[in-house]
């Protein structure tokens, strides 16, 4: 007799990433449409919105035209006044935070027929998925990225995470919304260090998956620094599309050991933790960008000046390279130790992106710490010295 049963089944997973203005006002119905393209004709469905406090602060206009807007539509409902959140990555590290969005959908009988929309940067985009993907094994969510960063990278795809225990994303979901919406004007109140911090994020996908869009972002850095809008619409789309092809025709769910799109992110990751999360995520990836850059010529895949490039392109935009807090020995050995938290999330064998050439990552299973301590030390200087003779290369 058979003892074993094979199941096996698949699942097609679909959701738009709309580029779009002004999304809460009535002359646009990008999001009124979706909700009724989606609507249940028995009964109303409960919306509940879950806003960062920035976003909120800095819009003072929003809790009016949200109520309008949904007032309009007549198959859903909102459950109660938005609930308003502290945002930024601290919000990841307080459980209270989590247990608060708990509650609410908890009180007022967020079902797995309503909507839990997050509105705010890439941190409150990944508690809020996280809390909707665990209440009723799964609430429909829908995401509103507010940052550059959360436009072109972190708000289109698939995860969702909380950090624990002192490590970041260590408690985390695979759930896609069932759709983004990138209202590029809930980007006019950014300040200049939070509107450059996301092009690390291009710069990165740029660099291991599309040359002529990495020379693109060299032509225009400075008008993308002074907050040029059609050039970081540009930047966000194709940025946006480049993640999102990574996600369809890769390792969506990270079933192996490599994660490609986490280019520069082993110490970026750490770098955050080591500075209390005073630095931004996209500020830490520009650091991890600098150190992963410069090793990759080290080890001989890339020249010097191309090595060079990225690193003068970074700081025209303003971005840093370098951070005090690794000047303490200690912590040079603490970020050195981000490499194997960074294997345990994935598990196997240590893999680390690199660059085989500009435009064209590689995987590595070994990091030489001499030549990670050898890239930011050089990276202090030069960050001090910007025309330093590039003698340690």
């Amino acid at each position: 007799m058979e003892n074993t049963l094979i199941q096996n089944f698949a699942i097609t997973y679909s959701y738009p990433i709309v580029f779009t203005e002004k999304l809460f006002q009535l002359t646009n119905t990008e999001l009124k449409d979706f909700l009724y393209e989606h609507r249940n004709l028995y009964f109303k469905q409960k919306v509940l919105l879950v806003v960062d406090d920035a976003v909120w602060k800095t819009h003072p206009y929003l809790s009016h035209d949200i109520q309008t807007y949904f007032d309009a539509i007549d198959c859903v409902q909102l459950a109660k006044a938005p609930l308003i959140i502290a945002g930024g990555e601290r919000c990841k590290n307080d459980t209270q935070v989590l247990d608060s969005i708990i509650k609410v959908i908890d009180d007022y009988g967020i079902d797995r027929h309503s909507y839990v929309i997050g509105l705010g940067g890439g941190a409150v985009l990944d508690l809020v998925g996280f809390a909707a993907a665990v209440s009723h094994r799964g609430i429909r969510h829908i995401r509103i990225p507010t940052t550059v960063l959360s436009q072109n990278d972190s708000g289109v795809g698939v995860k969702n995470s909380v950090n624990y225990k002192g490590k970041k994303n260590f408690l985390g979901t695979f759930a896609p919304p069932v759709a983004v919406f990138n209202d590029f004007s809930l980007l006019s109140s950014l300040d200049s260090r939070s509107w450059v911090a996301g092009i690390s994020e291009a710069i990165k996908v740029a660099l291991i998956k599309d040359l002529p869009f990495f020379n693109w972002i060299c032509d225009h850095a400075v008008s993308l620094r002074q907050h040029d809008s059609i050039h970081m619409k540009e930047l966000i789309f194709r940025c946006a599309d480049l993640h999102l092809e990574h996600i369809r025709n890769g390792d969506p769910f990270e079933y192996g050991s490599s994660r490609p799109l986490d280019f520069g992110h082993w110490s970026a990751h750490k770098l955050e933790q080591l500075t209390d999360f005073s630095l931004l995520h996209g500020e830490a990836v520009a650091i991890g960008l600098a150190i992963d850059v410069l090793y990759s010529h080290f080890i001989g895949n890339i020249k010097e000046e191309e090595a060079f490039l990225v690193i003068n392109l970074m700081q025209e935009l303003g971005l840093p390279i370098y951070h005090e807090i690794l000047s303490s020995a200690d912590n040079l050995d603490k970020l050195l130790a981000g490499l194997i938290e960074f294997q345990e999330h994935l598990g196997g064998r240590l893999t680390v992106v690199l660059l085989e050439e500009m435009g064209r990552g590689k995987d590595y299973h070994e990091i030489d710490p001499a030549l990670v301590r050898r890239a930011i030390d050089f990276l202090k200087k030069y960050q001090q010295i910007p025309n330093l003779i590039h003698e340690n290369s």
